[in-house]
């Protein structure tokens, strides 16, 4: 009967409370910004959207963009502010990885194409398409999980470290 709990305290250290919030901050974000919207939140399309303010190219001139740019804009400096209102809280603010800055440049770019790929984010597929039970959605972030995982058994296995 202990083992479960001892599985908890192994994969969660400090706890499950950080999550559960963050999990419920997200939810109901995703439900007022669908409420408010009509549209499901997702953060992948927010370079476009922002281009759309500067470039004249018709790819960014888009209805889907130019129309939804202000709320995707709000929505990811949101993101960005919480994390960072979360941190100052708790007095944990500052680079918290010992990743190189160089291969978190080439993750955000390879993120970045398979977002284009995959026509989505997590966030757009795993939190919105989830939760609406889309096909879609759900063959999408079974095929993230899967990559993702292989990929950080392939990088172990090679011996990459930070």
């Amino acid at each position: 009967m202990n083992e479960p709990v001892l599985l908890v305290d192994a994969l969660f250290p400090r706890g499950i409370t950080q999550y559960l919030l963050g999990g419920i901050l997200i939810g109901l974000g995703t439900v007022i910004i669908y409420l408010g919207t009509g549209i499901h939140a997702g953060a992948s399309t927010f370079l476009e959207s922002t281009l759309s303010y500067a470039s004249k190219l018709k790819r960014f001139q888009r209805p889907r963009f130019v129309s939804s740019r202000d709320w995707r804009v709000v929505f990811t400096l949101g993101i960005v502010a919480g994390a960072a209102g979360y941190s100052i809280a708790l007095g944990d603010f500052g680079w918290t990885t010992e990743v190189q800055p160089w291969r978190l440049f080439v993750g955000g770019i390879l993120i970045g194409i398979g977002t284009r790929l995959g026509k989505g984010c997590t966030s757009g597929h795993g939190v919105c398409g989830v939760g609406s039970g889309s096909r879609t959605s759900i063959l999408n972030v079974g095929i993230f999980m899967l990559v993702a995982i292989g990929v950080a058994q392939l990088v172990m296995a090679a011996g990459v470290t930070p």
